[in-house]
């Protein structure tokens, strides 16, 4: 089978790295598909927020989170993995960049987490709801 299965891990959250990637990595194997994850920070060029930072912050930032991503990718897959798996690191909105790179690497799955639901957030955290409703991929929400 073509395509990749889509890891979307949140840097932030490490604790949700092994039970993304590793649930990943077994769909990618059984599907005969490639893994790419995909870890996304917040835009910093909006006007309002991009005066607030020194010049080369945002990319200073991207290169931050590559290193960050191939470590926690490494830590819980290997180093051998680590080689195989695509990276990609996108700023902005992160249910637009999950969903853009799904659709970038023809994505047959998304596998991410979700936080602990709060009444307002309706049983899915706000990036989550929003990619299972308009991926044209399946998606795969891991709880704790």
């Amino acid at each position: 089978m073509t395509g990749t299965v889509l890891a979307a891990i949140d840097l932030a959250h490490p604790e949700n790295h092994p039970k993304i990637l590793k649930e990943a990595q077994t769909f990618a194997e059984l599907r005969g598909a490639s893994l790419t994850v995909v870890t996304v920070i917040p835009d910093f060029g909006m006007s309002i927020i991009g005066t607030y930072f020194q010049e080369g912050a945002e990319q200073k930032a991207l290169q931050d989170a590559a290193k960050t991503l191939h470590e926690a990718v490494t830590s819980v897959l290997g180093k051998t993995a680590d080689d195989q798996i695509k990276h990609v690191v996108c700023h902005g909105a992160a249910y637009e960049q999950i969903l853009t790179t799904a659709e970038k690497f023809k994505a047959v799955l998304i596998v991410m987490a979700a936080h602990r639901p709060e009444f307002r957030d309706y049983l899915l955290g706000p990036n989550a709801a929003r990619v299972v409703r308009h991926s044209n991929c399946s998606v795969l929400v891991l709880r704790d």
